[in-house]
């Protein structure tokens, strides 16, 4: 075992302190990295507030991961000592459902492994997360981080960047296609950028105008105000697809009706309650309501290599590890722009 340090929570809605825990010695197939740093996403938060439910302590938070290899196995063959790499949300699962076959680990059948709150395969161990030093993890779910990416604004790409850059693939978004993003915030902001390198005539749906300039910066044609209710009536039926960020409670029906025919819009946030969905909103125009989780391993690469090569990176606010609780209390109040990044280093 190695020896390894971090902040965790140690019960429901505690604060995050310092921790002293321990990692696995690396096998054949794995890598340790020194991690140097790691994104904060909302669902840290929601994890270490057990608004989902089911969390388990102490929790070390954080799959945003970014670093530097140490250390490879034995069998390791695509990584080497000082590689630059990242760890996303997951580090295992089967292999040998469909799902992982088709490179879906995320909703691999058998259980897929998260990077922290989860149990490795042994059922018995304890994940933790990248609010740490270090971490080891199966070459298999290593990614490489593209040396046009400045490392501290890749880590958001892990969680940020796939979530937003999985459903735009999925669902084939192409030059001129009309699409809306739902909230500027971590996961938006990414959208908007992805969505823009597409070729997406990009729209910003917001309940306020103070990050228009920040919007339109980012690719959008455009900042609407959702409180704004003739703004919304003038948009009826007019987009293709729509990219639901959000993470409060939101009226649905709303946002619904400004797809078009066949449009769709895709849930990415997670409120802490479930939303109501009203029938005709959907059965009027053949509406469809979707959801999407992160990406697999080789879209996630995919991804890490678009950014490279359109100039993609997070906006963020890099901060020490021991200002991480301010940090979550900022968020509550949607004061960042727009990724929380910690600063590993500060550990030493």
């Amino acid at each position: 075992m190695i020896p390894a340090k971090g902040y965790a929570a140690h019960q429901v809605r505690s604060s995050l302190k310092p921790f002293q825990f321990e990692r696995r010695s690396p096998g054949p197939q794995d890598v340790l990295i020194n991690i140097h740093y790691c994104g904060i996403c909302h669902s840290d938060i929601h994890k270490v507030r057990d608004e989902w439910g089911g969390s388990r302590f102490p929790m070390v938070p954080g799959h945003e991961i970014v670093g530097i290899v140490e250390q490879v196995g034995d069998s390791v063959k695509n990584f080497k000592v000082g590689d630059a790499v990242g760890v996303g949300c997951m580090v295992d699962s089967c292999s040998s459902c469909n799902s992982c076959k088709e490179g879906l680990e995320q909703y691999c059948n058998g259980g897929t492994v998260f990077t922290y709150d989860s149990f490795e395969k042994n059922g018995k161990t304890l994940t933790y997360g990248g609010y740490s030093n270090i971490i080891v993890v199966k070459e298999e779910f290593v990614l490489s981080i593209p040396p046009e990416i400045p490392l501290a604004q890749a880590a958001p790409l892990l969680c940020a960047g796939i979530t937003t850059y999985s459903p735009l693939r999925h669902w084939k978004v192409s030059p001129g296609q009309r699409l809306a993003v739902v909230g500027l915030g971590g996961l938006g902001h990414m959208a908007v950028k992805i969505a823009a390198a597409m070729g997406a005539e990009v729209s910003v749906l917001s309940t306020s105008e103070k990050k228009k300039d920040d919007a339109l910066r980012f690719g959008a044609k455009r900042l609407i105000n959702t409180t704004n209710k003739s703004n919304l009536s003038s948009l009826a039926g007019y987009f293709d697809l729509i990219i639901n960020t959000v993470s409060s409670n939101q009226d649905l029906s709303q946002l619904l009706n400004l797809l078009a025919l066949n449009g769709t819009m895709v849930l990415v946030g997670v409120p802490e309650a479930p939303a109501a969905v009203p029938a005709f909103s959907l059965i009027g125009n053949r509406r469809s309501l979707a959801g999407s989780l992160i990406g697999g391993i080789k879209e996630t690469q995919e991804m890490l290599n678009f950014c490279a090569a359109h100039g993609i990176a997070s906006d963020i606010e890099l901060i020490r590890i021991d200002e991480v609780n301010q940090a979550y209390e900022r968020m509550l109040k949607s004061d960042v722009r727009y990724r929380f990044v910690i600063d590993l280093k500060s550990l030493d």
